[in-house]
């Protein structure tokens, strides 16, 4: 009997085995609870139409639960009909017996499904700002996803969600700014934190990528952080216009490439407001080629091509809200010779904070108004530290040159937008010029005005400039109104010639010089002064007064062999034409050029043998004359000698052309000349014999260096011409 019950039981507990394993394995198929599913679906989503078909039940014996399974069902959510692989839920095993209909939770996994769709259907069981936003952002692509939705006891919806699946050929637009195509990635979402892997798209036509992109929401924010790559390529600045703050999208930037790994993150607030961004990349840049005709460069780098070219740059940015930095080093050309540059820029709101270090040993350096060359091969370094605004102007707290022993250090100067000075602290320099002269002085500012002291200076250039241009202006200034306090050892005139202790005043009234006076001495204890003076009708005198005017004169080359002499300068200069009276008294000279040659063809040899012999001397030569612009009109030229006297007009265009006339007379025929002058001739050169008047006049004609030179003998002196030696003869 206990045999028969053991093995009736047997058999009863091997059917109950076989019902669980086929209930676990196959289930069963019914449509009998269709109608409960869907009632229950109807009443967490009155939108959904759910035709389920034939759905599988499917015995899970660990935790007495029913796997109910509807495979290929129709739902249509609206108007749109969901590609569905299966629903799946879970009901209580207990409450089935008990013909109550508990669901733990709903999993939908679909097939392929437009984007747009899927994301209405998640919105429909849940909507949020997250999933509005990705809605209204969305505008193409297919989803395939596991959806899953929890329940709480009493059958309603938790607020819990998960998906998960990936996206292919997504396409988004992000307010017109960033447009996002065949985008692919796999997600996994849960809630309040999304994430994104391996992800592939082209943003703004450019290739990037990603490994991950975490969304988190937090209150009414939404926080986004994740990393882009992209790949060296080739790139349009048009497509970094979506960088903020961007630098890169200068139309002048006629190549670039580079590669980059970049960090984000930012919030998405109410209304959708994007805030809080904060980038950190780094930038591998190949290549960035900007075109640009600095002239300003120019006249610094001769051989500056007109491009700028960086080369291997290794860049750190980091950009947060107003505030963008920028590190980085690699090589820089503008002729096609690359040198090494390092750099830092820091923008806060509208200014840009800059430090740059640059090794010029491959550049040929000029610094025109100093004078200075630093040729190709030579080491040298520039370091700049400043900062430039938005309206343009530019300071620098600091620029400093350095090569060999040469050095220029500049502290605290300011440029308008048209990189003129409007202020500078210090400028302090020791550096060989191009005369091999060494200059060494000290600009500094002291309160409204300027003082400099030095060692020495070559004031060659400066005293070119001033000579050669028709304002005495100082070009690196812009409106400069101040006093300039001089105190200099020794300053040089020419490659040669130097004076001592030059001091005295400057001062400068709208960028030109108002008033001077300055004072120094030759090593041979000759005197020189020079004082200019504005009187109220704002005419502009100029005084120059020395007794060894040899220095002076000997920076015209035409002139040779200048010895002794005083020399006397006046000019009075309004509206940009001046008047000026040159007087150089007792003074030799060995080489003419134009007056051997005028000596030559008036048959006056023997006084031309003397002009490149011992010289000929002059009791006094006088100078009238005006300036405008690039022509001088000489109004007279008088000089006076023991051996020939010259009377000349004319004027010279220093461009164009050169037309001088005048009457050249050896001085004996003067001395018969004056002689014949009842009584004041006896009186003033006694009684002598002659035969007559002799003399030549003469034209001298053509471009600046090709002159044509004409003589012609003359019986009779003028008038003009005996007044003015009558004038002279009795005035000395």
């Amino acid at each position: 009997m206990i045999k028969t019950i053991i093995k009736a039981l047997s058999i009863i507990f091997l059917f109950i085995v076989l019902i669980i394993f086929y209930l676990s394995i196959f289930g069963i198929k019914t449509d009998k609870f269709n109608n409960k599913i869907t009632n229950k679906i109807l009443q967490i989503n009155k939108k959904i139409n759910v035709d389920l078909g034939s759905i599988s039940f499917l015995l899970n014996p660990y935790n007495l639960t029913i796997n109910i399974i509807a495979k290929n069902p129709r739902i249509k959510l609206e108007d749109n009909e969901l590609k569905i692989e299966s629903i799946k839920t879970n009901v209580s095993l207990r409450a089935l017996l008990k013909n109550q209909f508990l669901i733990d939770d709903l999993q939908i996994s679909t097939k392929a499904n437009k984007l747009n769709n899927i994301i209405l259907l998640i919105r429909s069981f849940k909507n949020s700002a997250e999933l509005f936003l990705l809605d209204s952002f969305t505008k193409d692509g297919s989803l395939t996803t596991d959806i899953k939705i929890y329940f709480d006891n009493n059958g309603n919806l938790k607020d819990d969600y998960e998906l998960k699946g990936f996206v292919e050929n997504g396409k988004f637009n992000f307010f017109n700014k960033f447009n996002i195509k065949n985008l692919n990635f796999y997600f996994n979402i849960s809630r309040k934190k999304y994430f994104l892997t391996e992800i592939k798209a082209k943003l703004n036509d450019i290739d990037i990528s990603s490994p991950l992109i975490k969304f988190n929401q937090k209150k009414d924010l939404l926080e986004v952080k994740g990393t882009i790559v992209t790949k060296e390529k080739d790139f349009d600045t048009k497509q970094l216009s979506i960088l903020p703050d961007s630098m890169l999208t200068n139309p002048g930037i006629s190549a670039i490439r580079f590669s980059s790994i970049n960090d984000f993150s930012f919030n998405i607030g109410q209304k959708l407001k994007f805030k809080d961004l904060n980038i950190e990349s780094k930038v591998f840049l190949n290549q960035l080629d900007i075109k640009n005709n600095l002239l300003s460069l120019k006249s610094y780098f001769p051989t500056f091509n007109e491009i700028i070219k960086l080369e291997n740059h290794k860049i750190k940015i980091n950009y947060t809200k107003n505030k963008l930095y920028i590190k980085g080093n690699g090589g820089v050309s503008i002729d096609d010779k690359l040198d090494s540059l390092k750099y830092q820029i820091i923008k806060k709101k509208d200014q840009f904070f800059f430090d740059t270090e640059i090794n010029l040993k491959n550049k040929l350096l000029l610094i025109d108004f100093l004078d200075y060359k630093k040729n190709e091969g030579l080491d040298a370094s520039l370091l700049i530290k400043g900062n430039f605004k938005r309206d343009n102007s530019l300071k620098f707290d600091l620029i400093s040159f350095k090569e060999k022993n040469n050095k220029i250090l500049i502290k605290n100067i300011n440029l308008n937008k048209d990189f003129k000075l409007t202020s500078i602290d210090i400028f302090d320099v020791k550096y060989l010029n191009r005369n091999n002269i060494l200059n060494q002085f000290i600009l500094k500012k002291s309160k409204a005005s300027y003082d400099i002291e030095g060692v020495n200076f070559d004031a060659t250039k400066l005293i070119n400039k001033i000579m050669s241009e028709d304002e005495n202006t100082s070009s690196l200034f812009d409106n400069f109104d101040s006093k300039i306090d001089i105190k200099i050892n020794k300053t040089f005139i020419d490659e040669i010639n130097f004076i001592d202790n030059l001091s005295g005043t400057l001062n400068f009234k709208n960028n030109k010089i108002n008033e001077a006076n300055l004072k120094s001495t030759f090593p041979n204890k000759k005197k020189i002064n020079l004082t200019i003076s504005t009187n109220n009708k704002q005419e502009k005198i100029t005084r120059l007064f020395t007794d060894y005017p040899k220095p002076l004169i000997r920076r015209y080359s035409f002139i040779k062999g200048f010895e002794d002499g005083y020399l006397n300068y006046y000019s009075i200069k309004k509206n940009a034409i001046s008047n000026s009276l040159l007087i150089i008294d007792n003074f030799k000279i060995k080489e003419i050029p134009i007056l051997a040659k005028l000596l030559s063809l008036a048959s006056l040899q023997g006084i031309a043998d003397l002009l490149t012999g011992e010289g000929i001397r002059f009791t006094n030569f006088e100078m009238k004359a005006s300036n405008k612009n690039n022509l001088t009109t000489i109004e007279e030229m008088y000089a006076i000698g023991p051996a020939v006297s010259l009377l000349m007009d004319g004027y010279i265009d220093s461009t164009k052309l050169v037309s001088l006339r005048g009457t050249l007379v050896p001085a004996t025929t003067i001395n018969r000349t004056i002689a014949s002058i009842p009584i004041l001739g006896s009186i003033l050169v006694g009684k002598k014999n002659g035969e007559g008047v002799f003399g030549v006049s003469f034209k001298v004609k053509g471009p600046p260096n090709d002159l044509n030179i004409t003589v012609n003998p003359v019986k009779t002196l003028t008038p003009r011409f005996i007044t003015r030696t009558l004038e002279k003869i009795t005035k000395n």
